[in-house]
């Protein structure tokens, strides 16, 4: 039978090593030697199992001091009524031990050394709906804002802490920010009631922002609005959101694009369409009209025989789009207006006209195949 290995030599450290020692050592070897991490390796897992049983003993005071005086007979209970289900670590014991090993090996927290989670926060991002008239958004403009938020505290510099007096560690959770519930065999990790996870407490907050590091206040901002940019568009300004917590960074502000109805022009992706009245003789004989763009007045000649609802393209004339490229069109839609309010004699002069254009359907082309349409439909 294979003679046991002094424990002090299998973790590795003297007789008068402190508890912390000999947890820390532990918890190096194991992490080195454990299966997961050393597939298949027999000689690691021994090794493993060699470090827990001397662990096992020796960070139990009641069993080291057996194992001190009598050695291996001494831990295993033959000396000093260490036996049976009374041997060994207690469950508490081995709960937080297992609990050691499984975080330093898949980067768990715990509460009972080494840094608490990061205080810092990053701030939140904020939005803020813009309304521009269609002219600001196809040519662009540089407009101010003002906008509620939260900034960092000049006073405390964001440390939350009155000036002079700093932030210290949580005794509580001991700076780790969490804090460990024993049940039975288990263990419950939570977040420290006292610090709320940030590891350290605020003894004396600043009177400014009392305690959290930043304040409400108003920021005026400039928003540089590109040419071309759309409705429902998005500019993003990096940084101008909330400040973050102790010492995180600040959060974004989002520009919510909103263009106004315009009283001449609507937009259709990068072309803009102009609804153009036409009276019946223009529409019958054709003319010239000025029509309106963003840049000024164009003429369009509108040719004889119109129907209301024709579009006419006028190329160039829209908007450029946001990302470059080309420019969109000024789409003219007319429509032919019937003349209203009319005195007996323009009534009488319509009749006339009307009755000169006799029984031929030449001159109403549209409502020739309509009503054709319709005899067909109701067979003939």
């Amino acid at each position: 039978m294979a003679t046991k290995r002094d424990y002090y030599e299998v973790l590795g450290l003297q007789k008068n090593a402190s508890a912390d020692d000999i947890k820390k050592s532990y918890r190096k070897l194991a992490m080195k030697f454990h299966p997961d991490r050393n597939p298949g390796d027999k000689s690691a897992e021994e090794k493993f199992k060699e470090a827990k049983e001397a662990y096992e003993v020796l960070s139990d005071d009641k069993r080291r001091s057996s194992y001190d005086q009598f050695g291996h007979a001494g831990a295993q209970g033959g000396f000093g009524g260490f036996g049976g289900a009374q041997g060994g670590a207690g469950a508490a014991d081995f709960a937080d031990m297992f609990g050691d090993i499984f975080g330093d090996i898949f980067g768990g927290r715990r509460g009972g050394g080494g840094g608490g989670r990061s205080r810092a926060q990053r701030g939140a991002d904020l939005r803020y709906d813009m309304k521009l008239t269609l002219e600001q958004a196809v040519f662009g403009k540089t407009l101010e804002i003002r906008i509620p938020t939260l900034i960092k505290c000049n006073s405390c510099d964001g440390s939350g802490a009155k000036k002079g007096s700093g932030v210290t560690g949580c005794t509580t959770c001991g700076g780790v920010g969490q804090v460990r519930m024993q049940q039975g065999f288990f263990s419950i990790q939570q977040t420290c009631p006292d610090c709320h996870g940030t590891g350290q407490v605020i003894k004396n907050p600043c009177p400014d922002c009392r305690g959290e590091g930043r304040k409400h206040e108003y920021k005026t901002l400039s928003v540089k609005i590109p040419p071309g940019i759309n409705d429902g568009d998005r500019i993003r300004l990096t940084g101008e959101g909330e400040a973050g917590l102790n010492g995180g960074p600040p959060g974004d502000l989002y520009v919510q694009i909103h263009i106004e109805p315009h009283s001449v022009f609507h937009r259709e992706d990068n072309n803009l369409i102009c609804e153009v009245p036409i009276s019946f003789t223009i529409a019958t004989l054709g003319g010239k009209l000025d029509v309106p763009t963003l840049e000024g007045h164009v003429e369009l000649k509108i040719p004889a025989e119109t129907q209301s609802g024709k579009m006419f393209r006028l190329r160039g004339k829209g908007v450029k789009s946001v990302r470059g490229g080309t420019v969109g069109d000024l789409i003219c839609r007319v429509t032919v207006e019937t003349p209203v309010k009319l005195s007996q004699a323009q009534k009488d002069l319509l009749k006339v006209f009307d009755d000169s254009l006799g029984k031929e359907n030449i001159h109403n082309p549209k409502a020739t195949s309509w009503f054709d349409s319709v005899k067909n439909f109701f067979g003939g």
